[in-house]
């Protein structure tokens, strides 16, 4: 009989999964064609265990964006619990701002994943929009920013992140940020 329940990974197992995500993380964003064996190598395992955890390139590429994306959606949560509330946003938008200058690295990589034959497309910013509301709604209540902003109004108001490359720097990035924030506060009814 078949059990279709996902079976935990050993925890080294677990190690080299996640020290794949990071080598690959950092090798795409430098370069879309880079290697699976390159990848393999600099993460410290062999081809088996690559192969075993990314059965091909485009499966790995969707896990790195996929993890990404879930690590930024799940740190609102996480600062929302030890922060302030308007720190806990402005915090998070740093975050964001990693995750989009890793995107502008990852998007060739990541096109070519998507437009394969057979692909299962780019995952999706459901949790994104979930946790930007979350940060929202605790600001709101707090009176730290203008009542009334959407998720829909922030994704377009930090738009400019996607715009950012990696040679940029994180001048630029906190730069749009600090504006974004200066907006969102004006016409706070906390302030």
């Amino acid at each position: 009989m078949h059990d279709d329940r996902e079976v935990p990974l050993r925890l080294d197992a677990q190690q080299n999964r996640e020290r794949i995500l990071s080598v690959a993380l950092a090798e795409l964003t430098r370069s879309a064609d880079v290697p699976l064996s390159v990848i393999a190598k600099k993460a410290g395992v062999g081809q088996g265990t690559m192969y075993r955890n990314f059965p091909s390139r485009e499966a790995l590429v969707l896990e790195v964006y996929r993890n990404e994306l879930q690590q930024v959606a799940g740190a609102a949560d996480r600062l929302l619990r030890t922060r302030p509330p308007d720190r806990a946003l402005r915090e998070w938008m740093d975050g964001l701002a990693r995750f989009a200058v890793a995107k502008s690295g990852l998007a060739d990589a990541l096109r070519k994943a998507t437009s394969a034959p057979g692909s299962p497309g780019k995952p999706g910013h459901d949790q994104v929009t979930t946790a930007i509301a979350r940060l929202l709604k605790a600001n709101e209540q707090a009176g730290t920013i203008r009542p009334g902003v959407t998720p829909d109004d922030f994704m377009l108001a930090v738009a400019g992140l996607w715009q950012i490359g990696p040679d940029d720097g994180p001048e630029r990035a906190d730069r749009l940020l600090d504006l974004v924030m200066d907006g969102l506060r004006a016409g706070a009814p906390g302030r």
